[in-house]
Parts: C-alpha cells; sequence; structure tokens
C-alpha cells in the first residue's frame, strides 16, 4: 500500500461514513485474493503444501493430538469464487484444519464454572463481542475441571482459530493458550500452525459472505458441515507469511488513521457542544448575541453531521424566541399594545356570539417568567396572545371520497400540518362550520406520548375545507396583531417545551395528556409584530441553511465514499501482481 497517498486524501475520504471500515475489509479482500503482496516464482507450490498438510493432519491423529473428523461426502466441487494467482489452489476450510464445535456444562451446577483466568478458558460469542485484539486468553468465566467434563466443550491448542458461527456470526480470533468454546463456535485447529494466522485473515475477509450461508431468521447458524465445505484459497506457506505480516502493517495505519480521524472528530464536537451549550444557556443577552453570531458565522464547520444539524435547528429557534436572533428596532410597536388589540379583537367575537367569553387570566409576575426578553417584548400567556382556543371534533371519521377530511395527532410534523389521505367526516355533522379549520389556525397536540404531546403545527391550506380531531386543540391568533407562524414557532422551541409542558404531562392510561385549560395559561414570549415578522423571516432562511447542510453532508458522504474506493485503487492495487 502507498500510504503517502492515503494520508494525502485522508481529510477527505474520512468523510465517509464506513471510511476506516472499509479500508479494512479492503485490506481483507486483496489479501485473501493474491492481490496484497507480490508473489514470488520460488515459494513452494500450494499444492506441495497441501500434501504437507495431509501428513500432519494423519500424523497428529494417530499421535491421539485429534480426533479423527467425521467422513463428509462433498456432493459438489469447489466453489471457485475468484481467480488465484499461479502457485495457490482452492481447498475446503476442512482441509487446512479440524472444524471444532462447543458445549455449555449444565448453567444450574455452579460447580462447573469458575472465574475467568482461574479455571479452564471458555469463551462464548458475548466474550469475542467484548474483546479487543486478535488473541484472546479467556473469557467472563472458565469451567472447571468438573464443567469441561460434563459438557461436550473441546479443550483446544494453543493457536486455534476461533470463529463465531452464531448469535452473531464472524467474530475471529486466535487462542492465546488451550481453550474451549461453548456452541457458538466453529473453530479451526490449524493442521499446521504456521496456517493459523493466515486462516485468521480468511475468515475476518469472508465473515460477511459465510454469513449469507447462515440458515434460520431469527437465530442465524452455520452448521459445522456448511463451514467445513467453505471454499478455502490457500497461498504458498512463505506468501501466507508475507500476507500476514502485510496485513498487520496496514491495520496499524488503519489504527493511526482512526485515532487522528477520533482524535479531529473529537475536538469538533466538543467545540459544537460547547458552542450549544452557550446558547441555551446564555449569561447574558449581550453574551448569548455574541455567541449567537459566532455559532451562526461558522455553521459549515461546527455542523458536520446529522444530529448536529437537528441540535443546530433546536437552537435557531431558541434564540429566535429569546429575542437574539434579529436586531430589536425602538421605534417598534409594544407587545403590550398588541395585546390590548387583541383583547378588543377577542371582545368583538364575543358580542358577535362566535366564542364564549373567557374568565379573567391572572397577571404574568417577573417571579414566573422562564427568562429575560428584550425590552419592547412581553410575557403572554396563551389564553391572552391568542383570540381563542377550542377541541376538535369527536366524530368517527371513515375512509371516503366524500365529506371532510380530519386532521389528527399524526399529521403534525416538523410544525406543519400534512395534507392528503385524511379520514372524513360528513359536511353535515354538528360541528361545522364552526370546526372548519382557516388558514394559519394552529393545531395542538393534547394526548400522545410523552414525547409528542405539545406537537403545535401551523394549517396552511384554504379556509373551510378541513377539521381536526377532538385529541387536537386549535389555537386561532389574530392575524392583525399577531404573526401565526411565529406563535407556531415559539411553541415549537425547545425552551417552550421544557418550561410550560413538561412539568404539565400527565400519564393516563399508557398516554400524556397537557389538557386546554393548562395550555391557555401557558407563556408566550411576545415581540412586536413588525419583529415577530422579522424573526420568521430569519429563521426561515436559517433553517434554509440547515436544509442545505444536509444536503452537503449528503454529498460530501457520497463525494468522500467514491474518493476513497479511488484512493484505495491507487494505493494498493497498483503492487498487486497478476
Amino acid at each position: 500500500m502507498n500510504a503517502d497517498i492515503l494520508l494525502r486524501y485522508f481529510d477527505r475520504i474520512s468523510e465517509a461514513p464506513d471510511a476506516i471500515p472499509r479500508l479494512r475489509r479492503f485490506i481483507l479482500d486483496l489479501a485473501v485474493r493474491g492481490k496484497l503482496v507480490e508473489q514470488d516464482s520460488q515459494d513452494e507450490p500450494a499444492s506441495k503444501l497441501l500434501k504437507r498438510i495431509q501428513a500432519e493432519k494423519a500424523r497428529r491423529i494417530k499421535a491421539g493430538e485429534l480426533r479423527s473428523p467425521r467422513s463428509l461426502d462433498w456432493a459438489d466441487e469447489i466453489e471457485e469464487l475468484f481467480s488465484l494467482p499461479k502457485l495457490w489452489t482452492w481447498i475446503r476450510l476442512a482441509d487446512i484444519g479440524a472444524i471444532i464445535g462447543g458445549g455449555t456444562p449444565p448453567s444450574g451446577d455452579y460447580d462447573n464454572f469458575t472465574n475467568g483466568g482461574a479455571g479452564v478458558a471458555w469463551l462464548t460469542p458475548a466474550d469475542l463481542g467484548k474483546h479487543d485484539g486478535l488473541y484472546v486468553s479467556h473469557g467472563a468465566r472458565d469451567l472447571t475441571e468438573k464443567g469441561l467434563q460434563s459438557s461436550s466443550a473441546t479443550l483446544m491448542p494453543k493457536d486455534t482459530v476461533l470463529f463465531t458461527s452464531r448469535a452473531p456470526i464472524g467474530y475471529t480470533a486466535i487462542a492465546a493458550n488451550e481453550i474451549t468454546t461453548n456452541q457458538g463456535f466453529k473453530s479451526v485447529v490449524p493442521y499446521i500452525v504456521e496456517c493459523s494466522r493466515y486462516i485468521a485473515a480468511y475468515l475476518q475477509a469472508f465473515g460477511p459472505w459465510i454469513d449469507s450461508k447462515a440458515s434460520g431468521t431469527t437465530f442465524r447458524e452455520v452448521s459445522g458441515k456448511i463451514v467445513s465445505g467453505f471454499p478455502f484459497p490457500l497461498p504458498p506457506l512463505a506468501e501466507q507469511q508475507r500476507i500476514v505480516a502485510k496485513v498487520d502493517e496496514l491495520m496499524a495505519l488503519c489504527d493511526q488513521l482512526e485515532a487522528a480521524r477520533n482524535e479531529r472528530e473529537a475536538r469538533r464536537q466538543r467545540l459544537t457542544a460547547a458552542s450549544l451549550q452557550r446558547l441555551n444557556q446564555p449569561a447574558d443577552a449581550a453574551a448569548l448575541r455574541a455567541d449567537a453570531r459566532f455559532h451562526l458565522d461558522n455553521l459549515p464547520r461546527l455542523t458536520t453531521r446529522q444530529e448536529q444539524i437537528k441540535q443546530l435547528r433546536q437552537t435557531i429557534l431558541n434564540l429566535a424566541v429569546r429575542g437574539c436572533l434579529v436586531a430589536q428596532d425602538p421605534k417598534d410597536e409594544p407587545a403590550s399594545e398588541l395585546l390590548k388589540r387583541i383583547s378588543v379583537e377577542r371582545a368583538g367575537l364575543v358580542r358577535e356570539g362566535r366564542i364564549r367569553k373567557e374568565k379573567v387570566f391572572s397577571l404574568v409576575s417577573d417571579e414566573n417568567v422562564p427568562f429575560e426578553v428584550p425590552k419592547l417584548w412581553a410575557w403572554a400567556k396563551v389564553g391572552v396572545a391568542a383570540l381563542f382556543t377550542e377541541y376538535g371534533t369527536s366524530q368517527q371519521s371513515h375512509h371516503s371520497d366524500l365529506g371532510v377530511p380530519v386532521l389528527k395527532m399524526g399529521d403534525i410534523q416538523g410544525g406543519k400540518l400534512l395534507l392528503g389521505g385524511q379520514k372524513k367526516v360528513s359536511a353535515s355533522i354538528d360541528d361545522l362550520p364552526t370546526l372548519y379549520l382557516e388558514n394559519s389556525d394552529l393545531l395542538y397536540n393534547r394526548t400522545n406520548s410523552a414525547e409528542l404531546v405539545g406537537k403545535t403545527g401551523i394549517y396552511i391550506g384554504n379556509d373551510n375545507e378541513y377539521t381536526f380531531a377532538s385529541y387536537l386543540i386549535r389555537i386561532r391568533c389574530s392575524k392583525k396583531s399577531t404573526s401565526p407562524a411565529y406563535f407556531n414557532m415559539a411553541m415549537n422551541a425547545p425552551c417552550f417545551r421544557e418550561t410550560q409542558i413538561i412539568p404539565h404531562l400527565k400519564q393516563q392510561c399508557g398516554q400524556a395528556n397537557v389538557n386546554g385549560t393548562i395550555l391557555k395559561n401557558m407563556l408566550v414570549p411576545l415581540p412586536p409584530l413588525a419583529e415577530q415578522h422579522r424573526i420568521v423571516a430569519r429563521v426561515d432562511e436559517l433553517m434554509a441553511l440547515c436544509d442545505q447542510l444536509e444536503t452537503q453532508l449528503i454529498t460530501t458522504a457520497t463525494d468522500s465514499r467514491r474518493l476513497l474506493e479511488a484512493v484505495l485503487r491507487d494505493a494498493i492495487r497498483p503492487q498487486a501482481q497478476a
């Protein structure tokens, strides 16, 4: 491998989500295809090595070191999965080593087990799942001599290649000492010990292919017979040793690249986390505005993962309702004046008989507000800042081509209402026309799982075409004195959920609920109307930027993956010999 090429392009190729694992798989794939190191015409051919393996197998069986394997009649020829170099040959895995299963003594007898390292080494797949490194000596538990005798576990020699054949398939290691396993393994005891490392490389490379041969659905497993018959590309022994040395060298390089990537990502994550924390837990308004400018000016550098984009969207909403996204204008009409006009408009609706008169809401005290807002803003209860709220229809809806579509809680997604495909109710029900939606009405989800209660969406559609279900509450804002889009944004901000919804969640019959009375007493930060419009425009702009960043992340990952493949070809393939 030309390490310089990898290092030169590492910053770009490492943006591919699976760059390092892909590189490791590529190295192993080349290793077992004879394309990782040069072939040497002076090497002893694999056909002669196979004869030595067969002779050693016979000797070890005769000496009692190994049991004679059961005879397996293969009905088909060895599957040659790809072409091999001249001195290589295809054999079956059982030709290079004995395939050994495992066993577990009765688990109810505690005398069968002891602590790891205190008895006969015994492994389970879970032990390998927690193990780093190629060589393994013990698992979490060992067997006692009694446990070994009371199970079908076989004591296998040092340098046995351990391979998990179920739950899951594919963990590979080499025994650092004599060892046994449970029945989740099909291990390989090499007839010639020097082949051990190459066998391990083969099993690591072929792991996904072996998994594809497993039977079962919820509990997949490969049998001993299937494992025994796996096609095995056998190189000359001298080349095996060169391959193993090269694999070790390249895996060490992968470790270095992975460490470099992890350190870079850790630094970037720390910077992003610190920046977001400062934005969400500001010391004062001036510091918050400065931190917001820094974060927004450095969005591309601070957001390199999908989850960071999600966090950023939430932070933008928090900044919006704290008055930190746009400048305040001292010439704006104060929010207190908006509330007066809303009160007059609401009184007119009461006189017209369109809504009922509400009880007088208690005043908002400075001690009860969640955080400080700019000078011209005001804290107001939802029932005061909105014209009115009301529950939806309890009428049963049905699939029909005729009628009025009924919006339900599942239709609220990302602060919007998804229109189309809803069940319908008759247009003649008593709830209509009163419960027809108007453009810019908000719908609040009052009952759902705890994490979904409080979701609010804005209806963008024609008047008098849709209605809504009883688990939703309509909030109608004054279009003259408020921006419904801002109101919707404020109710979807994380700080609103944390301070106004979560403290009031009540579990009932497996569902959480925050009812209409509580909703009307929730506090929203209300800016001057002109500033509401500026905030909405700025948030739309920043959310569009988030969309662009998400698209860019996907594109970058795709481009990085393509570059990775090209770099791997240039870094490794030129060194291969046919």
